[in-house]
Formats: structure tokens, sequence, C-alpha cells
């Protein structure tokens, strides 16, 4: 019996379209959908680790922009995809916070897309315009706290990951702040440099010019150890604020049903591009640091952090319609 269903299997796999292209996957243009604006740092990375992999595969491969809906727009999209590995999915670590705080989900994440692999960790740092005079994060939730329904923060978007790492700051300060959702990160960082926003969460990518030129102040990193690029901004721990701190990731996915194969050699190409010398030396440009994980351990992390964002969007009380 056991060897009858066995047959039956390896006859249904031979059967199958989707798994008789694997073998010769990828012989045609493959699509990478990125549900953040066009110079978010989720979109540079995936744009410097797919054109290494599409010299390497011999083929084009198209980025396409498809944000809002806190990147539900974009994931979905993928999601209900044909499964074939032509149409993949390169996103941020607001992959585990929109199902968490989004009242309705056109797709169930943690089922309908499968984790392939992480691009890396890029510093989140929390940025300020330098005209305020704050010296360190203590001195605005001091301000904040003094000055009870003035102080507000900007975001990428409601539901965004820069949403959530605003709210477990001010949830760990103490203080009361309005949400200012935007677009993506240059209308955030505009806010900031005209001071209409106290202070908004950017990936290092985005702000590094901003920052260098004086127009921007960062006075922490969120996550969870300094960065290479900034060594002397503390992280928000060392700043006081532990219970503020959020890893920012950038991420690869493939609808579900894609076979194996296919997800095989997706994880294969891109381990070897990010092994590349030029892709290497550029990330860490970024800001960027390796993260390195088997498709398993990333989908356990992405499992973990969607049960862990929910239990944060419940505590601040963020549910985006």
């Amino acid at each position: 019996m056991r060897r009858f269903w066995l047959t039956v299997a390896i006859l249904f796999g031979l059967s199958n379209p989707l798994f008789a292209q694997a073998d010769n996957w990828p012989t045609k243009p493959i699509k990478v959908v990125v549900p953040l604006t066009p110079g978010s740092a989720t979109d540079v990375m995936a744009r410097i680790v797919f054109d290494q992999v599409s010299q390497q595969v011999g083929q084009p491969i198209v980025i396409e922009n498809r944000p809002g809906a806190g990147n539900s727009i974009g994931m979905n999209a993928v999601a209900k995809a044909d499964p074939d590995g032509y149409t993949i999915l390169a996103n941020s670590s607001s992959h585990t916070v929109s199902p968490a705080v989004r009242a309705t989900m056109p797709l169930d994440t943690a089922s309908d897309l499968s984790a392939i692999i992480p691009l890396g960790n890029m510093p989140v740092v929390i940025l300020f315009n330098p005209k305020k005079g704050y010296k360190k994060l203590s001195d605005f939730v001091e301000w904040a706290k003094a000055n009870p329904g003035k102080a507000n923060y900007s975001s990428a978007g409601a539901g965004n990951s820069s949403h959530l790492n605003g709210e477990l700051f001010r949830l760990a300060g103490g203080f009361q702040a309005v949400h200012l959702p935007f677009k993506g990160a240059p209308e955030a960082m505009t806010e900031v440099i005209a001071g209409r926003s106290d202070f908004y969460f950017s990936p290092l990518v985005n702000a590094l010019p901003l920052l260098k030129d004086g127009q921007l102040q960062a006075l922490a990193v969120s996550n969870s150890s300094r960065a290479s690029a900034l060594p002397d901004i503390p992280t928000v721990a060392e700043a006081g604020y532990p219970k503020s701190e959020y890893n920012f990731w950038a991420g690869v996915f493939l609808p579900v049903k894609t076979p194996a194969p296919i997800k095989q050699k997706l994880y294969a190409e891109i381990v070897k591009a990010l092994d590349a010398p030029v892709v290497r030396d550029k990330l860490k440009n970024l800001g960027a640091d390796p993260f390195k994980l088997t498709s398993a351990e990333f989908d356990a992390v992405v499992r973990k952090e969607i049960e862990t964002n929910a239990q944060i969007a419940r505590a601040a009380n963020i549910k985006v319609e």
C-alpha cells in the first residue's frame, strides 16, 4: 500500500506542469514585487541583490513597486499569482506587522506566502529636526511629557513597521503622541525636516545622506545593537528605553504552492548573490548587516514576529481599517 501511494505521488508530480517546469526554472523574465515606494530600504536592497541574481540565472528581473494598505496590496498580488517562481515578493519586516495591526487582510500572511530567505538586517534610527535642540533621547521624552497633546510622529504608512516602532517608543517612554501616516519614507522624513513632525523611525539607508548634511539628527538606533555606520549613536536600550527595540529586515517570499525545487533554486541563487563581493560591499555601504537563515529558520522568525507584533498592537491599541 505504501509503495502504491508513493507511485501515485511520483506520477502526480510528473504530470503537474509546475513540477515539470521546476527543473528548467527560470526560462523567462522574473517579476519581483516590492510593496513599498521606490527608494525605500527594501526596494534598494532588492534591486542590488536581484541585479546579481539576474546575471547568475541569465534572465531579466524586473522590480515592480506596489505600495499601499500597509504593504498588503503587493503581498496579496504575489500570494494570488501563479506559483511558478516568476512572481516573487521582496518585503520588509512590515510583512509581520500588517497581519498584526490591520482589521482585515486580503490574505493569510503565514499560510499564503512561503518565507525563502532574508536579504539582511537594516539599522533603524529615530530621526529629529536638529533645530529642536535635543541632545539625547530623554530630552524629547521629557518635553513630550511636559507638553501633553503636542507630540506627534510620522510613519511610512498606517500598519507599516515605522508605525509599530513609533508606538513601541511612545509606550516605553510613557508619553502621548499623534500618529501621522504618509505614503512612504521620503514624505515622512520631509515632515520631520519641515518641523511638522517630531520624529520618525527610518531605515539608515534612507536617512544617511540627510544625516550627513545636517538636515536630520539621529538620537538612537532602534536595533538591539549599534549601527556600524553610526558607532557613536546609542541604541534605544542604551538611551533608557529597552522596551522599544525593533529589528528591521528585508526578505524574499514566494506563493506557498510554488514547487519545492523552485524554492530551493531561488534560495541557492540568492545565497550566491549575497556572497558576491560586489553585493556584500553595496549592502555594507548601506549599513545593512548579514542575516543568514535557512528558509525554515526564516519562516519560524516570521511566524514568531506575527505573534509578538499582535501582542504589541493590542497593548498600543493599534487597529488599522
